[in-house]
């Protein structure tokens, strides 16, 4: 396991939500500080090409009728050639209407539902699990409070429905994760608040624990748990490799500190072990992105503190306050790459570029190669310094 490719100048996004269809990793709206979420424009996409490491930002010309509003705390999951958006909201509002892009096409529509549908939310957490996508959690916009419940669209009827479940349910919650696995979702982390209702920061919670939802007898459990078990934290990321949950970064206010470890979960064994891969790895961060193609995980965007350390400079109430922490912070255009099984070629070529060697000896091909494992994208500016 090695961090392999580390390049500036992608996407410069907070609390986006992407994908991965095939050997492209799409990449739907998200927050930068200094930009406008009081406007309603179009939400922008951005696709990375996994093969040249090349980021494209997507034009639509679309109506807005069809394209969601740039939005922050949503969600994106691929089934199929499509990804479906859902929830998140602007500085203004909220949303739940279900959005459709092609990934052929490039192309927006918006899905005709029926059923159940749930509130307009931000902060939850969606997976897909047997041609179903679950929705759980997050911040309800019109009754200012957080919720427990489970929904599910099933993408084949495109139908609504309310799961009623049974068992020991998670604490009310948003920005955890949640994914799946052999019919299983498996909930962690997250901003927890006992009472559904977010009254100061001093009373947000931080639990470890790991929650199973069986989707077949829709009851949820607490998983006992052995091994080194993550603290518990929220704007983490969240993926899958080889049926082991991944789980890296976050922030938990009340240890006042970002994360940048990587813990492994193995469902069959209950048990979670820290991983320490190889290479220079991403400084600690939250709200950052990590999509799996293949072999690699590709993590990208999100946001740490200025010199990657809190200054102790400002009370700390604004330090670690949610609207406050925003001028103390810095939003990342960087793509990392982790490789769980590089190559003899990529070792060597990680090897030719860290002694300098001279390459003009190489064929054609190899040059290309490290090329773009060293050349910066041009989406954005260098990450902002000030907001």
């Amino acid at each position: 396991m090695l961090w392999t490719v580390e390049l500036e100048g992608g996407p410069q996004r907070v609390n986006h939500a992407a994908v991965a269809v095939n050997d492209k990793i799409y990449s739907f709206g998200g927050y930068c500080t200094g930009e406008n979420y009081r406007a309603m424009r179009n939400m922008d996409v951005h696709v990375l090409n996994t093969v040249t490491y090349r980021w494209k930002a997507i034009e639509t010309q679309q109506s807005r009728n069809v394209v969601p509003f740039q939005r922050y705390g949503h969600t994106a999951v691929a089934f199929g050639g499509l990804v479906y958006v859902w929830g998140g909201r602007n500085d203004n509002t909220a949303c739940n209407i279900l959005y459709c892009f092609d990934t052929n096409t490039h192309r927006w529509s918006v899905p005709r539902v029926d059923g159940s549908i749930p509130e307009a939310r931000d902060g939850h957490s969606a997976c897909v699990i047997n041609d179903r996508m679950y929705i759980f959690s997050g911040y309800l916009e019109y009754m200012e409070a957080y919720t427990q419940d489970v929904h599910t669209l099933n993408l084949r009827t495109m139908s609504w429905s309310y799961v009623r479940t049974t068992g020991q349910h998670p604490v009310y919650r948003d920005f955890h994760t949640a994914t799946g696995v052999d019919g299983v979702m498996y909930v962690w982390g997250g901003r927890e608040v006992a009472s559904g209702t977010y009254d100061t920061q001093a009373n947000e919670e931080y639990g470890s624990d790991l929650h199973a939802l069986d989707t077949t007898t829709n009851r949820w459990s607490v998983v006992p748990c052995s091994g080194h078990i993550p603290i518990g934290r929220r704007s983490h990321s969240a993926f899958v490799f080889r049926d082991h949950i991944y789980v890296f970064g976050g922030f938990n206010s009340q240890a006042e500190r970002h994360f940048n470890d990587l813990h492994r979960y193995d469902p069959s064994t209950n048990h979670w072990e820290r991983v320490k891969p190889l290479g220079k790895g991403p400084c600690p961060r939250r709200r950052q992105s990590c999509c799996l193609v293949g072999a690699k995980m590709f993590l990208f965007g999100g946001t740490s503190p200025k010199d990657n350390y809190e200054d102790d400079t400002y009370p700390e109430e604004e330090i670690f306050g949610e609207e406050s922490t925003d001028r103390r912070l810095k939003d990342h255009n960087d793509l990392h790459v982790l490789d769980f099984e590089p190559s003899l070629k990529t070792l060597c070529l990680l090897k030719v570029q860290s002694l300098k060697v001279d390459t003009c000896w190489l064929p054609r091909e190899l040059k290309a190669l490290l090329e773009v494992m060293n050349l910066p994208n041009t989406i954005t500016r260098p990450p902002n310094h000030t907001g």
